[in-house]
């Protein structure tokens, strides 16, 4: 009896750590723009998905793109080395301002001829999403109603391909066109929601004085993506406000979290790993929102 009782302790003991471990994976992407002093400076991009991978993340965000290719790979050899790793590829930041000549004429299909070379590349990357990573305030509502009809069409050649397309804020996007209109809520206004979708920056957001919860609130179901972003490592500054924005996730739209580090306060691979720690022991971070 004694013996039987030591082996269902020590199974037990064994166990206990896996089932601790299984409740820490969670659905975190991570964009590659955090570790790119590493890329940089030369680094293997294989080691630097392995050990992104190593710490938990499951999928990533491109932030490299260019004539085709990404970090330098064609787009079945990057997807090839995010799947090496054992993550998959999620989305890209990606964009082509409308030039003075589209702005003046009204017609930008000369962009568009780029927008079908790129998304072509991105499907075959596997990509789900292409993001715009923003653009600089239009200078009359004029060029912000042509950016928005831009937008809505990326978004319908994405959507044709089996991709999404959505829009990144900084905080910039908070002032006013003409002083009539509010920059972010606009195109928020007058882009379709079947084409363009929202990747909200929630730190940029906090940074620009509004709260990302009454954006949630105020146009629900638009935010399918989030940017978790703090001033250095996640949950480092304490103003962001993290529980009350994943509390309320739901409201937003979202189906995928992006983390995001921009600046640190140690080495970049200790500052990344340290971030999504911090949202793997999170009690309010879910452990999927694509579900």
């Amino acid at each position: 009896m004694k013996a039987r009782y030591l082996l269902v302790l020590f199974a037990l003991l064994v166990a206990l750590p896996q089932a601790m471990n299984a409740k820490k994976k969670k659905e975190v992407s991570i964009q590659l723009y955090s570790v790119r002093d590493v890329i940089n400076k030369g680094t293997d991009l294989n080691v630097v998905l392995k050990d992104l991978a190593e710490m938990g993340y499951t999928s990533i965000e491109a932030a490299n793109y260019d004539n085709g290719k990404f970090y330098g790979k064609t787009p079945e050899e990057f997807k090839s080395a995010v799947e090496k790793a054992g993550m998959t590829v999620l989305s890209s930041h990606c964009s082509r301002g409308l030039s003075g000549e589209e702005v003046a004429s009204g017609d930008f299909s000369e962009s568009l001829k780029w927008w079908d070379q790129s998304i072509a590349a991105h499907k075959a990357a596997g990509m789900k999403y292409i993001v715009n990573p923003g653009i600089g305030v239009p200078k009359t509502m004029k060029e912000m109603k042509m950016y928005c009809d831009y937008f809505n069409e990326i978004g319908k050649r994405c959507q044709q391909n089996g991709m999404k397309f959505g829009y990144h804020n900084h905080a910039h996007e908070f002032q006013k066109v003409e002083d009539k209109a509010v920059m972010l809520d606009y195109i928020i206004e007058n882009t379709n929601p079947e084409y363009v979708f929202f990747q909200m920056d929630v730190y940029w957001i906090v940074r620009g004085q509004h709260s990302p919860v009454d954006y949630f609130n105020k146009y629900p179901g638009r935010f399918t993506m989030l940017h978790i972003k703090d001033h250095r490592e996640l949950g480092q500054s304490g103003m962001v406000g993290f529980d009350a924005i994943f509390n309320n996730a739901k409201t937003a739209g979202v189906k995928n979290i992006v983390a995001e580090i921009e600046d640190y306060s140690c080495p970049v691979m200790e500052s990344v790993k340290k971030s999504i720690d911090y949202l793997l022991e999170a009690p309010f971070v879910k452990a999927s929102y694509s579900k």
